[in-house]
């Protein structure tokens, strides 16, 4: 393996194209090849006299022992059989989100990447974007306390999708923001998901999810196709301070709120209880600089230094796997009308973490 390590894109359809260009451009990789069923597609892709290699075969494309990694950009169903193919055949691999169509599946292509010793890396993209690292940095520091709630809306006028509900288009991107600033990574007590079809779609274009989390915490998600206003908020309030991510507000993307509610405890005859007053915070408000980069760059050189370092990536398979996790469980949720309990940390991903610790 030589200081630029070789990357093959799998996939030149939506979301193929933005990898190339990032791997293309990054000096951490050289973009190698690029793999499609539409041989016209890729070759665009590649583009003419570019010296990266056009190919319709993935057997063909594995077989190239000067290959470092490959970059999985297909539909979640071919995710499990084209990243484990890849793992046995020595290549790290990325994949785009989700990391499976079900957490069975993940969890054995965790299995594989262990097996072989090889870096699998989820393409949570949000988690790279300046905004959300500097969440990650305050959370970790403590600036906001103890986390109380996170309140997310994600909703637009979009596509709506053939294949999936709302929950699985659009939930994955909050849901990986909140495992991703979560300090342990999201670990809800139950799973909660109400959902409507009011065109009668055949799936749900309206959802929220409600996620109760560790020490009376609870975060919820909402989602939605048919809204004729875009918005991309988040809202995180801790026992200090709130923070607000607006993400379609460039002049000002993250806003943090001195501001809260405090309850003081007073003894009555030796028992702790609550004072009837309450008292309010209200201090100042203010926003933190970002730089300027673009997500994927990030996350194309979060990919390699993994490699070189032998380590887990930011966003592992064990993120993927959570985030899989939730999504079956609003399923199940929102077909029984019932509150799911949250299952246990997939063992694969465990299995992972460890052998990526021993590595490094």
């Amino acid at each position: 393996m030589t200081d630029t390590l070789r990357i093959a894109v799998i996939g030149a359809g939506y979301w193929g194209p933005n990898l190339a260009r990032n791997f293309r451009a990054s000096p951490h990789w050289e973009l190698a090849a690029v793999c499609d069923l539409d041989a016209d597609r890729a070759a665009r892709l590649a583009g003419p006299g570019s010296g990266v290699r056009v190919t319709t075969s993935v057997e063909s494309l594995l077989a190239d022992d000067s290959l470092d990694a490959v970059a999985i950009a297909t539909p979640a169903a071919t995710h499990h059989d084209i990243a484990c193919a890849a793992l046995a055949a020595g290549k790290h691999v990325l994949v785009e989100k989700p990391l499976a169509d079900t957490s069975g599946r993940g969890e054995a292509m965790a299995r594989v990447a262990t097996e072989n010793s090889l870096v699998l890396m989820t393409d949570h993209t949000y988690c790279y974007t300046p905004a959300v690292l500097k969440i990650r940095e305050l959370i970790d520091e403590g600036a906001l306390g103890d986390i109380l709630f996170i309140d997310s809306v994600r909703i637009n006028l979009g596509l709506i999708q053939p294949d999936v509900d709302v929950f699985w288009d659009l939930a994955p991107h909050d849901l990986s923001i909140i495992d991703f600033v979560l300090p342990g990574g999201l670990r809800p007590l139950s799973v909660s998901a109400q959902g409507a079809d009011p065109l009668g779609a055949g799936k749900a274009c309206v959802g929220y999810l409600t996620l109760p989390l560790q020490n009376g915490a609870i975060a919820h998600v909402h989602v939605n196709w048919l809204s004729p206003t875009k918005i991309r908020t988040m809202i995180i309030g801790g026992t200090k301070r709130t923070l607000v991510w607006d993400d379609l507000n460039p002049q000002q993307r993250v806003s943090v709120y001195d501001r809260g509610v405090d309850l003081e405890t007073q003894s009555l005859d030796g028992i702790e209880r609550r004072a009837a007053a309450i008292s309010y915070r209200l201090g100042d408000t203010w926003s933190p600089a970002l730089s300027e980069r673009e997500a994927l760059d990030s996350m194309a050189a979060e990919f390699a230094t993994s490699i070189r370092e032998r380590r887990a990536p930011r966003t592992d398979a064990g993120s993927g796997l959570r985030v899989l996790e939730v999504l079956e469980a609003a399923s199940r949720s929102l077909a029984a009308n019932a509150v799911v309990t949250y299952p246990v940390a997939p063992q694969a991903a465990v299995l992972q973490t460890q052998l990526a610790g021993e590595r490094a």
